[in-house]
């Protein structure tokens, strides 16, 4: 039996674990379980998905059983590849792709999500940068990696989880940091990747989605090291596009599946829409983009603007043979088959969801592919065509009666303000000199890591590293581990003993 791998030799494996046939205990395996046993991966069970989880009252997905389900995806995804002679040969010429790997890397993918999902990565985001002067700001891809290689505190010592090269290059959606690696950085592409470009409202700031703040870039060199010459230094490694992909298949099954059990998803308005634009495309398509701005309201307006948005982002891929062909089957599955009859909780409903699930996932997994030479928007993992556009329908629906829905906004814009007014109350405490020896342990911690991490010479060294930790500390909270702390910080709560679980 072999020796146990030692923890400084985990984190140099690399590529696929064929090379550890002989362990009896793969350390990739190994990894999986440190990431389960992990409290950050507990945490996810409180963060919002879509809906806040406390909030809805309704069985709705959240990060931790929205990673479940994405891991499920990513191992089946990578069985088929390991299966697939022809395909198996590629893999393993462009680094291998071992299910564990991808599982583990899958389960681990939304660890650094902080409270209300989405909304609260750009809320951080904003006031990381413009008020507590963070030049990395804040990125949920950025924070899970930095987790798991240095905040999880164990001990007295920061060592993450000491996970393998392989399990931390797989979870690099964006092999990149904001601003400076690799150099040339992707975002002055022509197209640049997925994720680099800067965001619209902030063009300097660099790339909108990024795989790992500064102070982890050497560790991001490491893990990325057994794939130099395989894949190009800007390109996710075929597990983290395995991984990449599953999140795409899971995100665009279950938020419809969601919120037709919560019954926002009608038939009549997701039909209204769909059959629009098929009765009038050959309209809708002759008409300016300014035109079909004002058009907003119009029945099949929006899902022309989704066509020209494929051809604008994704030409190398987006064809209208296949979008129509992807909005006819979205139509017939889910406007004359999942929506046709309300959500009512019996057993028939459920299975029915079930089966439109479980028929949807089969169908793209089966629908993947591996290319030796992908576009540059593309990962080295991908789906065919058809199924491609039909994933982009499905979240089309999602966004279109979902997300633009004005009391989902209301809703949200609390929350915002919530993080704001959370941020600027743990910033003042911090920097209250009275106040040093009372503040939350977890708080006083991450400071000393973040300053530790600076270099010494660093401008406003002190300040730089409160700001990272603060942002550190409310993206390991729950939403409603947020909401209680506010509520204790600004005087509204009277539950003196049972706030402590916040801190």
């Amino acid at each position: 039996m072999e020796p146990p791998v030692e923890p400084r030799a985990r984190r140099l494996f690399g590529g696929s674990a064929r090379a550890l046939g002989d362990l009896a205990t793969s350390p990739f395996r190994a990894d999986r379980d440190r990431i389960v046993g992990s409290p950050f991966f507990t945490r996810l069970g409180g963060v919002t998905q879509v809906v806040s989880p406390g909030g809805s009252g309704l069985l709705v997905h959240n990060r931790l059983t929205h990673s479940l389900k994405v891991a499920q995806v990513a191992r089946a995804i990578a069985e088929r590849l390991t299966a697939d002679g022809h395909q198996r040969d590629l893999v393993e010429k462009l680094g291998g792709c071992d299910p564990d790997v991808v599982e583990a890397a899958a389960l681990a993918h939304d660890l650094g999500h902080p409270p209300f999902g989405h909304l609260g990565e750009r809320v951080l985001d904003r006031l990381a940068r413009h008020r507590l002067g963070l030049t990395d700001g804040f990125e949920g891809n950025a924070q899970s990696y930095r987790i798991v290689t240095s905040t999880e505190i164990r001990g007295a010592a920061t060592t993450g989880l000491d996970l393998t090269a392989a399990v931390r290059a797989a979870m690099l959606k964006y092999p990149w940091t904001r601003l400076d690696h690799p150099d040339p950085h992707p975002r002055t592409m022509d197209p640049p990747p997925r994720g680099a470009t800067p965001p619209p409202d902030d063009p300097d700031s660099g790339s909108a989605k990024f795989g790992a703040y500064r102070t982890e870039l050497d560790d991001l060199r490491q893990a990325r090291a057994p794939f130099a010459g395989r894949i190009a230094d800007w390109q996710q490694t075929v597990e983290a596009s395995v991984m990449d992909t599953a999140d795409d298949i899971a995100y665009a099954i279950h938020d419809v599946e969601d919120f037709y059990r919560v019954g926002v998803l009608q038939q009549g308005a997701v039909a209204a829409e769909l059959m629009a634009w098929q009765r009038e495309g050959g309209h809708l398509r002759a008409i300016t983009d300014s035109a079909l701005a004002t058009s907003a309201r119009r029945p099949g307006s929006s899902i022309e603007r989704l066509r020209r948005q494929l051809h604008h982002k994704d030409a190398w891929i987006a064809d209208d043979e296949a979008f129509a062909a992807a909005v006819e089957h979205v139509r017939e599955e889910l406007v004359e088959g999942l929506l046709a009859l309300p959500f009512d909780g019996s057993i028939e409903a459920e299975q029915y969801v079930a089966r439109f699930s479980a028929r949807w996932t089969t169908r793209f997994v089966d629908a993947i592919t591996v290319v030796e030479q992908p576009a540059v928007r593309s990962g080295h993992v991908l789906l065919a065509p058809a199924q491609w556009h039909e994933v982009q329908v499905l979240k089309f629906v999602h966004h279109r009666f979902v997300l633009a829905r004005p009391d989902l906004a209301l809703h949200q814009r609390g929350q915002a303000r919530l993080l704001d007014t959370l941020v600027e109350a743990l910033r003042e405490w911090l920097l209250d000199p009275e106040e040093e020896s009372r503040l939350p342990r977890r708080l006083h911690d991450l400071v000393e890591l973040a300053e530790a991490e600076l270099h010494p010479r660093t401008p406003d060294r002190i300040g730089k590293a409160r700001g990272r930790a603060i942002v550190d500390f409310v993206a390991q909270l729950t939403d409603s581990q947020a909401v209680a702390m506010l509520d204790a910080l600004s005087g509204r709560s009277g539950a003196l003993w049972t706030d402590a679980f916040v801190l």
